[in-house]
């Protein structure tokens, strides 16, 4: 098989601004934000929608059905990244940030205020899948914005650490959520809960979303940008570029992230209702278990991160799906004991092999595209990862585990998404700039044209580096 050419790198190497906490900061935050809204709505499946709105279904089938408007925000997230990456590859990162926040949190605030299906019949769960839907466009045009500001601002030895910063967003907007949603658990009867305070924390967002953009009201378009519209280079059809040229690239990347996807929703949203549902552990037991797990994952994201800056991106990329593929037996096996200690360790193994490869990736796609379309290339490479591991796994998770036995079928299934992903990740190429220069020279022609901002687009990556 012919060798593809490298990949599109390096960015540009920028002198580190006075401001670069600043920005990775405002960027953490937003991304944290627009991950509790997210996440917000996974936990209430889990629990209370689906006999709120879903009363004529069976348990099994109320769940099922309440995962399945849970779903719908991943099936949008393509196509979010698709709308704000043309936004930020055409006009810039800095307006995809505000719109895709304030877009996200007036969904969420919205999916507090509509009725059960007791109110207004089947309106209801109809107006969830809108709700759901508007959700998943925003959330996917963020994680292109807020990782681009970071990365095209950060100098390239410390861009894998800055870059992490809004990969520790989802474990913060997580341990929001759950933990909002766990003081309300714990203090409110179960009627009180089921009338009225799970819409709580969907009220809040309000609050957030307006606190996000206070502290993104003033940050700055990224250098790479600002040369592109100088120069007049920005491409008129990001999208159909990165299709036309780099349709194996996206397709990789996105089957590469999936089992990140995979993992992440089994241990946060399947297990909680498979605990509560099957095994009958205290719902509030269960949300510390995993919160428990998820903050030692957003702990160990930044010291992932400089590993990759100092060994590649791709070596850990490669480790963190071995970990999820031999974890997945003893995650199973460890949350059926019903014990919180091991259960709370079940889903922190599976959480760390997820965060071996997540903690360098908001470094490792923008490294792959050139700048003209890295917004649009970047997001709908990550979204696609998470319709392929984060839209399906819920539901598929919650039939494989109908029954009395253990849910083997579902390690099987996670096992067998961790095993695609390795194999992705083995034909991407390395893109550390330092790794990559040694390799090749600093002479060559793809890092000469990716470094300027005038290459034409990453590698296809067929073959690994």
């Amino acid at each position: 098989m012919q060798r593809e050419p490298s990949p599109a790198l390096p960015l540009p190497v920028v002198p580190r601004s006075p401001s670069m906490l600043r920005l990775a900061s405002a960027s953490l935050a937003g991304t944290a934000i627009e991950f509790y809204d997210f996440f917000v709505y996974g936990t209430a499946a889990a629990l209370v929608l689906g006999p709120l709105f879903f009363p004529s279904f069976s348990p099994l089938a109320g769940t099922l059905a309440a995962f399945g408007t849970f779903g719908v925000g991943f099936l949008a997230r393509p196509l979010g990244s698709v709308v704000f990456g043309h936004i930020g590859d055409r006009y810039g990162r800095r307006p995809v940030l505000l719109g895709s926040l304030l877009l996200t949190g007036l969904a969420t605030v919205a999916v507090g205020c509509v009725p059960t299906y007791a109110t207004i019949g089947m309106a209801a769960p109809l107006l969830l899948l809108v709700l759901r839907f508007l959700q998943g466009l925003g959330l996917g045009g963020e994680w292109g914005g807020a990782v681009l500001l970071t990365a095209e601002h950060a100098p390239e030895h410390r861009r894998g650490m800055w870059a992490s910063f809004p990969q520790v967003g989802p474990a913060v907007g997580f341990l929001l959520a759950n933990g909002m949603t766990l003081t309300l658990s714990a203090t409110l009867t179960d009627g009180q809960f089921a009338s009225w305070g799970w819409r709580v924390p969907f009220w809040a967002a309000g609050v957030l979303a307006l606190a996000g953009l206070w502290l993104r009201r003033s940050v700055e378009e990224t250098p790479q940008f600002r040369a592109l519209a100088e120069t007049g280079r920005r491409s008129d059809a990001p999208l159909s570029e990165v299709v036309r040229g780099h349709w194996r690239l996206l397709l990789l990347t996105g089957g590469a992230l999936s089992i990140g996807y995979a993992v992440f929703y089994a241990v946060t949203t399947w297990s909680l209702a498979y605990a509560t549902e099957h095994l009958r552990v205290d719902r509030t037991v269960m949300l510390a278990c995993i919160m428990t797990a998820v903050a030692l994952k957003g702990l160990m994201t930044p010291v992932m991160a400089v590993l990759g800056d100092r060994h590649g991106r791709r070596p850990l990329c490669l480790v963190g799906c071995a970990l999820c593929l031999v974890w997945m037996f003893p995650f199973i096996a460890l949350l059926r004991t019903g014990d919180p200690v091991l259960m709370t360790l079940g889903c922190l193994g599976g959480l760390l092999g997820m965060v071996t490869m997540f903690a360098v990736v908001g470094a490792y796609l923008p490294e792959l595209y050139a700048p003209r379309i890295r917004c649009t290339g970047a997001a709908v490479g990550y979204n696609l990862g998470g319709v392929l591991g984060g839209a399906l796994t819920p539901i598929v998770a919650t039939a494989l585990a109908d029954g009395s036995g253990p849910p083997w079928g579902v390690a099987v299934y996670l096992s067998a998404i961790a095993l695609l992903s390795l194999v992705c990740f083995a034909l991407l190429p390395e893109t550390n700039p330092t790794l990559v220069r040694a390799r090749t020279g600093p002479g060559t022609e793809s890092g000469t044209s990716a470094g300027t901002g005038t290459g034409t687009g990453a590698a296809e990556a067929a073959a690994p580096a």
